[in-house]
């Protein structure tokens, strides 16, 4: 008489939950969170913020220039006499306005 074997049905389980597992992995790595993709976009807003952080760094310094061209310690007669005049709304008598 001939033995009947049964199907076996564990490695088939195996293989099935092992790639399951590895496509969800896959996409997690891709698509999640922590993706390739999400750090992309992160790497690139970073870009971003030091490209504005460097240009308000360079605002700073020239604030902090214009300051000190009217402290007490160094004045800047020119730099005085255009922000007088912005500030007044005035002009000498010798000067043509354009607008």
């Amino acid at each position: 008489m001939m033995a009947m074997t049964r199907p076996t049905v564990g490695p088939l389980l195996f293989f099935t939950i092992a790639v399951v597992l590895g496509a969800y992995f896959a996409f997690a790595a891709v698509q999640g969170r922590y993706g390739i993709l999400q750090r992309t976009q992160i790497e690139s807003e970073i870009d971003a913020k030091r490209a504005e952080r460097d240009a308000l760094r360079a605002r700073v310094d020239q604030m902090a220039n214009l300051t000190h061209r009217l402290s007490d310690d160094y004045l800047d007669l020119d730099l005085l006499d255009q922000q007088a005049r912005d500030v007044l709304g005035e002009m000498r008598g010798d000067e043509i306005v354009i607008r």
